[in-house]
């Protein structure tokens, strides 16, 4: 009986080539083939590292119909990665379907540590990260608001990616939702040569890319939504003051009729 093969999920450099791991190129050196994103992209990667493994398309236009025959091919024992054009596969990028195909034929799957835009933009955004929300990319149009919505009163720090071309737009529909005031940052360009991070409010931000419009790859941090005010007391605290302001009409009360 022939052993099943494996998939191997490969991140890629984000932007700058010195972040694609030793292991990384020395599985891609090794597996039998590897699927990319887009063939054109990966190949001038793949020039540089020295790698000539066969490659060839999938993406998320062709996923649903390449998924089968890449799982017979793993049941057939053979050695395939998966990379997108950059990142790590399955992050807002094709992945995911085959992952869980792999998952339901029994069929291993290794997924290398790697670079990813997420981690980076979140940390250096100066916002609380010991829990955050990924969002990924919002809709673009139906189903947007409602998602916005949804996500008005969340307490934890949010990551969105966004296309510089609907940066502008996008930072004063956060505006409208969050509130002005909320705390942003707007990183571009994570690694590469023109790497930037703007700090602020929602407010600021917008007002900024109103007039300053951005290129390349865009992060967006957001603040989570802050608790409520500080003046609204927990219920022991509110019983407290409560007794304490009767003991204070009760002594009050006693004096005058001593009086």
């Amino acid at each position: 009986m022939t052993m099943a093969g494996k998939l191997y999920i490969v991140p890629t450099p984000i932007g700058n080539l010195a972040d694609m791991t030793p292991r990384a190129v020395d599985t891609l050196k090794t597996v039998d083939g590897i699927l990319a994103e887009d063939t054109r992209t990966s190949g001038v990667l793949l020039k540089h590292f020295g790698i000539t493994t066969p490659m060839r398309s999938h993406h998320k236009f062709n996923e649903h119909l390449a998924v089968a025959p890449i799982i017979e091919q793993l049941l057939a024992g053979a050695q395939l990665a998966l990379i997108s054009d950059a990142g790590t596969p399955g992050i807002s990028d094709p992945g995911f379907m085959l992952s869980r195909e792999c998952r339901r034929h029994h069929i291993e799957v290794e997924t290398l540590p790697g670079a990813t835009a997420l981690v980076p933009a979140v940390v250096n955004s100066g916002l609380p990260c010991d829990r955050f929300m990924f969002e990924g990319f919002l809709p673009v149009k139906k189903g947007r608001s409602t998602r916005l919505e949804a996500l008005r009163a969340v307490p934890m720090t949010m990551i969105f990616y966004e296309s510089p071309m609907r940066l502008a737009k996008t930072l004063q529909q956060f505006v409208d939702v969050f509130g002005p005031e909320r705390e942003a940052s707007v990183v571009r360009e994570i690694s590469k040569l023109h790497n930037t991070t703007h700090h602020g409010t929602l407010a600021e931000l917008s007002e900024h890319f109103a007039t300053q419009p951005a290129r390349g790859e865009i992060v967006i941090v957001v603040a989570g939504c802050p608790p409520e005010s500080t003046s609204k007391m927990d219920k022991y605290a509110e019983f407290k003051q409560k007794s304490a302001h009767a003991d204070g009409l009760e002594r009050g009360i006693a004096t005058q009729i001593k009086d």
